[in-house]
């Protein structure tokens, strides 16, 4: 007894009546009550990321009132620091590219300054004619899945503890410690040796030193979060013509060997394409049409981040800088009167996975006593605090660099060192650090008179 439309055709009278009666109570919730009070999130936006339509259940959550996001916030301002720079740097990209993402975790800021951990899934939304309208986003809470995570890994920790100290006991102490001692010695010397050939490895994918350039100090550091695998970091700094010195610095995808190839292909490709067209947004496009046509459109996605700059002398002893980024951290400018700023280069995509990209360019000056900071994210992701669950972030960073400016490029460098073996095991990703300035000019004394003897 059902039409076609799926709603059954009223009954006679008995069971059949209750029935029908009920299905159709069932049927007076409105199809806006469903969306506003829905036990999830939504939320629907321009391709430009402004919010167009926000339910009740996520701005409960946020603390926020509807007249305050619906077309004044992007879905990204609703992000914590370490959201939004994943958001712009893998979330978005791969959206445009695949048109659907789902499951992404990822933190979201509350109206009194909170973090709400959720899980996200995008769908971009087309019209008739196949042209994106707007992307459809639904927000889980995930707040109980991060307690029930946490809860199950004390747990698993737990038992691997008990386990181990119960063979420990049903072993035969004195052959155990032998054997123990024994394979303790073939671990160290298997590892060191691994460690030996990783790190002539590593060491052959990044430049000895850096050459010497004049008018300019260069310091520069590679920090590594595990000797047992080889990272994705790399820079570099070398003539173009004249006066012009072009310099590097990014981080590759993944891990081990084929970031190893990937971090070698992309450095030798930068330095090629510095010389024939030394301007940094030319540059990356060249480094984006080798990675993608490389990998990418052969079904092996690959892609890094890279800012790459051209140093020419100034006036009065300065270096102008000419700076481009494909979806990098930005670069850091400690002056000499003190100060600390960021240079933005806003909405740079990831290079190599899309068959265009679009880089974003800014220029300044080194004056004297400035130095320029360069680095990747194993820094500003590092761990920190007695949970290691948060992230150092760029706010710290700049409060860290206004704390030390002005710094000379060694000094700056050495702090940052510090500060990495600080974090301990909370740092997961290699660092690389380039800081490049301008000397400041000595103090000058009054020399001291000759009195005859």
């Amino acid at each position: 007894m059902c039409r076609t439309d799926g709603v059954p055709e009223r009954p006679g009278t008995g069971d059949e009546a209750a029935t029908y009666a009920a299905f159709t109570a069932l049927l007076e919730d409105s199809v806006e009550e469903l969306y506003e009070s829905a036990p999830c999130g939504y939320l629907s936006t321009l391709m430009d990321g402004t919010i167009a339509k926000i339910n009740d259940t996520l701005l409960n959550w946020l603390g926020m009132e509807r007249t305050a996001v619906v077309g004044r916030r992007r879905f990204v301002d609703l992000l914590s620091v370490g959201g939004k720079m994943y958001h712009e740097t893998h979330f978005a990209p791969l959206l445009h590219m695949q048109r659907e993402l789902r499951g992404i975790a990822l933190e979201m800021r509350t109206a009194q300054g909170g973090r709400l951990p959720v899980l996200v899934s995008s769908v971009v939304k087309h019209g008739s004619e196949g042209e994106p309208l707007l992307i459809r986003t639904t927000v889980f809470d995930a707040s109980d899945r991060r307690a029930y995570e946490e809860e199950l890994l004390r747990r698993r920790q737990e038992a691997d503890r008990a386990r181990v100290e119960a063979e420990r006991v049903r072993a035969d102490a004195e052959r155990a410690r032998a054997e123990a001692e024994q394979a303790r010695r073939q671990a160290d010397a298997d590892r060191a040796r691994l460690a030996d050939a990783l790190a002539v490895l590593q060491k052959s994918l990044l430049p000895d030193t850096l050459p010497a350039l004049p008018g300019l100090e260069t310091a520069v550091s590679y920090h590594t979060a595990s000797p047992d695998q080889l990272g994705g970091d790399f820079y570099d700094l070398f003539p173009i013509d004249g006066d012009r010195w072009a310099f590097f610095l990014g981080d590759v995808c993944g891990k081990g060997p084929q970031a190893a190839a990937l971090t070698s292909l992309t450095r030798y490709t930068l330095r090629a394409a510095a010389h024939h067209d030394p301007e940094p947004d030319a540059a990356l496009t060249t480094l984006n049409t080798v990675l993608h046509e490389r990998y990418t459109a052969g079904g092996d996605p690959r892609y890094c981040t890279c800012i790459f700059g051209i140093l020419e002398p100034g006036t009065d002893g300065g270096m102008t800088v000419r700076l481009g980024s494909g979806g990098h951290p930005p670069a850091l400018l400690l002056r000499a009167d003190g100060q600390a700023h960021y240079l933005p280069t806003p909405g740079g995509l990831l290079v190599g996975v899309l068959p265009t990209v679009r880089i974003t360019t800014t220029t300044t000056t080194l004056a004297p006593g400035d130095t320029l900071l360069l680095y990747t994210d194993g820094l500003t992701e590092a761990r920190t605090g007695p949970t290691r669950d948060s992230f150092y972030g760029e706010d710290t960073l700049l409060a860290f660099a206004a704390d030390h400016a002005p710094a000379a490029p060694q000094a700056l460098i050495t702090a940052l060192t510090r500060l990495l073996e600080g974090f301990g095991d909370g740092v997961n990703d290699d660092t690389a650090l380039l800081a490049l300035g301008v000397p400041a000019p000595r103090s000058h004394t009054r020399p001291t008179p000759n009195h005859p003897r």
